[in-house]
């Protein structure tokens, strides 16, 4: 995977898939310390122990439909190239939270990607979940909660069009916005 959106998608479809009604999406850039943290956290039902001690094995998966699940191992190496690390936290019936660092400056960190586009395909696709986005630029930051946007549109699906236009480019201009570096 080419950039750090798309390793949020592939991870946010195992909290799908793990039947999670919240999803939170969280972004540090932590430029002093030269730190970039993602982290992950659904309550979807888990994972137990053993599955917790084997799940960056590219051989571990829970998927019926093929044997390999390189998702969180290729999340492992991207981190581990860029001076990072994966971490995992899990538990039956609580839900899991992957917690990723990059170093911010290196070279072989990849770049953020179409953020926004890809937390709109989210809450778009999965209208019956919760997201929320969290993007913190060392003081500043942004947050978008999809609990908040269903309130407002009442009757108007998440999912329109032109609500997601709409959300993709207030998601833009937000976390441009908390990127712009002020002298």
């Amino acid at each position: 995977m080419n950039n750090i959106s798309m390793h949020i998608l592939d991870i946010v479809q195992n909290s799908i898939r793990g039947n999670a009604s919240l999803i939170e999406i969280i972004i540090r850039e932590q430029q002093v310390q030269n730190k970039l943290e993602l982290q992950i956290k659904d309550n979807g039902k888990g994972m137990d122990t053993e599955m917790l001690a084997h799940v960056t094995d590219p051989y571990t998966t829970t998927r019926t439909t093929r044997k390999v699940g390189l998702g969180l191992p290729l999340l492992k190496h991207t981190a581990e190239q860029a001076n990072g690390s994966l971490k995992i936290q899990s538990g039956l019936g609580v839900g899991t939270l992957v917690n990723v660092v990059f170093q911010l400056g290196h070279i072989d960190r990849p770049p953020l990607g179409d953020l926004a586009g890809t937390i709109v395909l989210l809450t778009a696709a999965n209208p019956d979940i919760d997201f929320k986005y969290i993007h913190q630029v060392n003081d500043k930051k942004y947050e978008f909660n999809t609990l908040n946007i269903k309130e407002v549109l009442g009757d108007i699906k998440i999912s329109d069009p032109k609500i997601r236009r709409y959300l993709k480019e207030m998601i833009s201009e937000n976390v441009n916005d908390i990127c712009k570096i002020h002298d």
